[in-house]
């Protein structure tokens, strides 16, 4: 676990307010409610807005970061909204679960290094069980003219760690693809996720 990431979540958690607010993504919402309840896998969850999203619809949640903070801020949004969610701290890297234990998993705004990506991405659709649902919503390699524009649009400053697509279909090979794309959108996500952002989209199912 990086020390430096974790500081800077921890300090960014650690703030009275929900940085990325306590509305769940609009992608995810949109999307989740059309499909089965089962069991939900959410990593880099930071506050948990994602997560107690799912468990208000009824999925059985699991989530982690490796930010304590995080984890205090979302197990606090799980009470205020009477439901409970299972949240651990941790990175990808020391993550460990059963293979093909999952129902759905879901990243938001989850981003690696270069030299991490394929690696994660991979370790992580090993969770799911065969016909698992694959949520993803991230900013894509066009966001880098977005943050010039406006800062607070959010999001990796390295452009390395922006999603393609292409990649992301290599990175997941082995799924059915009912839709990816790449498109702009105005986020009003608390105060680090502000303005237009180029954006990636992924709904899939593991074969």
């Amino acid at each position: 676990m990086s020390k430096t990431n974790q500081s800077f979540w921890d300090e960014r958690y650690g703030q009275e307010q929900y940085a990325y607010g306590e509305a769940p993504n609009e992608y995810l919402k949109n999307k989740l409610t059309g499909f089965p309840k089962g069991r939900i896998l959410f990593p880099l969850e930071g506050e948990g807005r994602n997560a107690v999203f799912a468990a208000i619809l009824g999925w059985n949640v699991f989530a982690f970061d490796q930010s304590s903070e995080g984890k205090k801020k979302a197990e606090l949004l799980a009470k205020k909204n009477g439901v409970q969610i299972e949240y651990v701290v941790s990175d990808v890297a020391d993550f460990s679960c059963t293979e093909k234990s999952f129902d759905a998993l879901v990243l938001v705004y989850a981003h690696f290094t270069l030299n991490e990506r394929r690696r994660y991405h991979q370790k992580l659709s090993s969770l799911l069980k065969k016909r698992g649902l694959l949520i993803i919503e991230g900013f894509g390699k066009e966001h880098i003219e977005k943050q010039k524009q406006n800062p607070n649009a959010g999001g990796p400053k390295e452009a390395t760690m922006l999603y393609d697509l292409e990649d992301l279909k290599t990175d997941f090979r082995g799924f059915e693809f009912i839709e990816i794309y790449k498109t702009d959108t105005e986020l009003q996500e608390g105060n680090y996720h502000v303005g237009v952002a180029s954006v990636v989209r992924v709904l899939a199912i593991k074969k």
